[in-house]
């Protein structure tokens, strides 16, 4: 079945001067325009597309990735507003619509906001909400603890990062239990760490098991053993190359070097890191 606001596998039908029509089964013909047809495309060949209406309100086909698809969240740039709402880039030539009822608050113009992209089953447009809570599940989660997830990154708070697990419900991140730096939009893997009696998730970046320091541990370990053994890395070191090379904190670092050096797994020396050979 073709989805209106995803990426689909269509068949071409027919070449045109302007194009080519693909077959969107009940959506009908669907046109991907001359400019956006893969070379040496021909008839019968399937090809990957974004459905989605174009400024005249008509099903059309692109081969671009837009930035979202409907039924996901995104960090998206306002790059108008008008009397109908706030306009996003999403890397179409038509711009994602935030209607004003669809608005948590005003957007204001070179901003970036997250919303949820939505097909709106009355007029049948592809439009985007800041009011996240009301595409989120507001049923008890039935994760395991332990349980690897997917997360994105929604704000930060005086508690932590809070974030969306799975598309699904929110979870927290808590500031002290975080070793790497965090951006708003980011999507990466977390763990499952507790799921709370009123259905709160807590949330965190390590494997279940292993303490922040023995992770952070683990990659000077790997680090060493993608360099030959030797790192010119010392506690001397400024906390922005430390964040470069492992997302790491200068604290969580020193520690992690002084746990690595009392169990023998290293020997520090005045111009760096050395694997011991053992290891």
């Amino acid at each position: 079945m073709s989805q209106i606001g995803r990426m689909n596998t269509l068949h071409v039908l027919r070449e045109v001067d302007f194009g080519v029509y693909l077959d969107g089964e009940e959506l009908g013909d669907i046109l991907l325009p001359k400019r956006e047809v893969p070379p040496g495309t021909k008839i019968d060949d399937t090809v990957q597309v974004f459905i989605y209406f174009d400024s005249s309100d008509i099903i059309v086909a692109s081969s671009r990735q837009p930035k979202t698809q409907v039924g996901e969240f995104a960090l998206l740039k306002v790059i108008d507003n008008n009397d109908m709402g706030a306009f996003l880039d999403w890397g179409l030539p038509k711009d994602l619509l935030v209607p004003f009822r669809e608005q948590s608050h005003k957007l204001l113009k070179n901003r970036q906001y997250v919303v949820y992209t939505y097909l709106d089953r009355v007029s049948n447009r592809i439009a985007a909400s800041t009011k996240l809570d009301k595409f989120l599940s507001d049923e008890k989660p039935r994760y395991e603890e332990g349980e690897e997830v997917d997360l994105f990154i929604v704000s930060r708070t005086d508690l932590g990062y809070k974030a969306i697990v799975e598309n699904e419900h929110w979870g927290l991140l808590f500031k002290d239990e975080v070793f790497q730096p965090l951006e708003q939009g980011q999507k990466l893997v977390g763990y499952i760490k507790k799921i709370r009696d009123d259905g709160k998730i807590d949330l965190n970046l390590q494997k279940p098991g292993i303490q922040p320091v023995d992770a952070a541990s683990q990659k000077i370990l790997d680090a060493l053993k993608d360099n030959d053994g030797f790192l010119p890395l010392t506690d001397k070191t400024p906390p922005d190359v430390i964040y470069a090379e492992f997302g790491l904190s200068k604290k969580v670092f020193k520690r992690s070097l002084g746990s690595l050096y009392k169990k023998r797994r290293i020997k520090l020396e005045p111009s760096g890191i050395r694997l011991l050979d053992d290891n």
